[in-house]
């Protein structure tokens, strides 16, 4: 068992994901509003999820009210990361959101227009939503056939709650798929555009930030790829002999944020991927 030190004192940022490693559907895991405050004594700590369901001012809340002290500033959702993506490579586009609003209002946020009919949008911004419609396939299926692209905020085939798993904004993605019409760029983990917007928010060197996720092949896959160290937590998606078993390997392993943030990891060896 690696002792504290050797788990953390290494590291001058922290990467944090959400669903499964801070919370459960809409309650925290237990010990990790202590885990998280614990981390921000030792370094710049990032919330960095895929969960575009929410804004960055509507996910600061939604954390704080569940005992999380953290604020916008100290969050980024694929939602904003995408919002964040058009403005840098596209400048301000017309946009036809299959989503919730956290898409929404990051887009008209960062100075984008939701367009209100599908025929004028550029790109088709794809993410989580819980009230898909056929309708609402049918009116993205428009925006593509007329030439816009697909911007997908993450593929994450499925979402923790505390009933269980259930379609992730992957599900949604691979319906456009599906039809004919693959994401044209995808800005969640494990793509690069979220860890190097997330170190550039940071200040640090990938040598000097740690990911902590639940999932290897998001959290831990991007990471590794971005040539950052992971710690995969197991209170969400992926167990322990998912971990030894996989070709892609996170740095640490503890059964929860709180045991990580306490020094209670495990190193796994063999290749890094």
């Amino acid at each position: 068992m690696a002792t504290h030190a050797d788990v953390l004192a290494r590291y001058r940022a922290f990467l944090v994901d959400v669903d499964g490693v801070l919370t459960r559907g809409n309650e925290a895991l237990p010990g990790a509003a202590a885990g998280l405050a614990a981390l921000r004594q030792r370094g710049r700590t990032l919330v960095l999820t895929n969960n575009s369901t929410r804004s960055r001012d509507e996910l600061a809340r939604h954390l704080r009210d569940l005992g999380f002290g953290v604020g916008p500033d100290d969050v980024v959702g694929s939602a904003f990361l995408a919002a964040r993506y058009l403005t840098m490579h596209c400048g301000p586009s017309a946009v036809w959101v299959l989503g919730e609003e956290g898409i929404r209002g990051e887009m008209a946020a960062a100075g984008h227009r939701v367009a209100e009919d599908p025929r004028e949008a550029a790109w088709v911004v794809v993410g989580m939503d819980r009230h898909l419609t056929y309708e609402k396939l049918s009116h993205a299926l428009e925006a593509l056939v007329r030439g816009a692209r697909v911007l997908a905020t993450n593929e994450d085939a499925t979402f923790p709650t505390a009933a269980g798993l259930v379609p992730g904004a992957g599900a949604l993605v691979g319906a456009l798929r599906g039809m004919g019409y693959p994401p044209d760029v995808v800005v969640g983990k494990p793509s690069p555009v979220g860890f190097e917007v997330a170190l550039d928010v940071c200040g640090v060197q990938p040598e000097g930030a740690l990911m902590i996720g639940d999932r290897l092949e998001t959290d831990v896959a991007g990471a590794n790829a971005a040539g950052i160290d992971s710690a995969l937590v197991l209170t969400g998606v992926c167990t322990d002999e998912d971990a030894r078993k996989s070709e892609t390997r996170p740095r640490w392993l503890a059964a929860s944020l709180a045991e990580l943030s306490a020094g209670c990891a495990v190193a796994l060896p063999g290749p890094l991927q």
